[in-house]
């Protein structure tokens, strides 16, 4: 099962842990992604999450399916959060569940760095002092 959503509305791990929820797997992965009040030391106010949704979709969509086959996971959720985030806001679920822990970690841990590197979202911090777009890409 795959589950993929872009949107401009609050996450809900809730949700996302009823989505990925088998009854044949035996662990869960999770990565939440939150909006630190801090970036190199300037206070952050908020970010401002833009993308190319059907683009990326696509994307996260093939990062799914290659997780799925790098490490025989059976379940994946990927949700981001796009428009304004404040500190403490999640801006992307991400849950795995399979049979084995190592399988769901390492594929959580996968498609967190794979969307980072090459979907098109793109964020801009908002400072006490002034602005910066970030390319979500490191």
């Amino acid at each position: 099962m795959v589950d993929i959503r872009i949107t401009e509305n609050k996450l809900d791990i809730t949700e996302c842990l009823t989505i990925a929820e088998d009854l044949n797997s035996g662990g869960i992965a999770t990565f939440i992604g939150t909006v630190r009040n801090i970036t190199k030391g300037k206070s952050v106010i908020r970010l401002e999450y833009e993308c190319y949704q059907s683009m990326a979709t696509k994307e996260i969509r093939k990062i799914i399916e290659k997780a799925i086959s790098l490490f025989a996971v059976r379940n994946v959720v990927v949700h981001h959060r796009t428009g304004i985030l404040f500190p403490g806001d999640a801006a992307v679920i991400i849950i795995v569940s399979d049979g084995h822990r190592d399988a769901v970690f390492d594929a959580c841990r996968y498609i967190i760095d794979t969307i980072k590197q090459t979907v098109p979202i793109w964020k801009k911090e908002i400072f006490e002092n002034g602005e910066e777009w970030v390319s979500a890409h490191p």
